[in-house]
């Protein structure tokens, strides 16, 4: 596939109003999953980008983190571990707690998942407040790797997520102002 703008790209993700609470709009980015040039066009641009900073292993937050993530390691050749709601891995896990706007949360990965040092790049689709990928972040350095970049499809500009994650290389192929 040649060159996609970015324009066409946007018009592929489709906005559903209201959802999952009154006053947010959504980005629903199935309608651009399951179109396969478009699918393959992000996961080669965000891969391209991280071909030469010898990611060891892509890190993959539940669920949709899991979509790109999968792809990238795929690419990259690289390991894929997958970051998940507590409760969900089976073996000795690494946890982590985190504020949401209402309340908090916990993530979790296995103890085993990364080697100290190793090079990895932590992936997921949207960044909206970035508080989920904060708390990712801190379970990778407390296992030891080294976060060569942080990558998502959409960044929510607006909503500040950035300034959470101001000490790594962060990316994002399309951004909301």
């Amino acid at each position: 596939m040649g060159h996609m703008e970015l324009a066409e790209l946007k018009s592929k993700i489709r906005d559903i109003k209201d959802f999952p609470t009154e006053g947010i709009l959504f980005k629903d980015i199935t309608t651009l999953l399951k179109d396969g040039p478009a699918f393959r066009y992000v996961v080669d641009r965000l891969a391209g980008r991280y071909q030469m900073e010898g990611v060891e292993v892509v890190v993959g937050i539940e669920s949709r983190g899991f979509i790109f993530g999968g792809a990238l390691a795929h690419q990259l050749n690289a390991g894929f571990v997958p970051v998940r709601k507590l409760g969900k891995l089976p073996a000795k896990t690494v946890e982590v707690e985190y504020e949401l706007e209402y309340g908090r949360d916990a993530l979790a990965i296995h103890e085993d998942a990364i080697k100290p040092g190793q090079r990895v790049l932590a992936v997921d689709d949207l960044l909206a407040t970035g508080g989920t990928m904060s708390a990712t972040l801190r379970l990778i350095e407390q296992l030891g790797g080294h976060v060569v970049g942080v990558a998502f499809m959409i960044e929510l500009a607006f909503l500040g997520g950035r300034a959470k994650l101001q000490k790594y290389p962060l990316h994002a192929l399309i951004t909301y102002e």
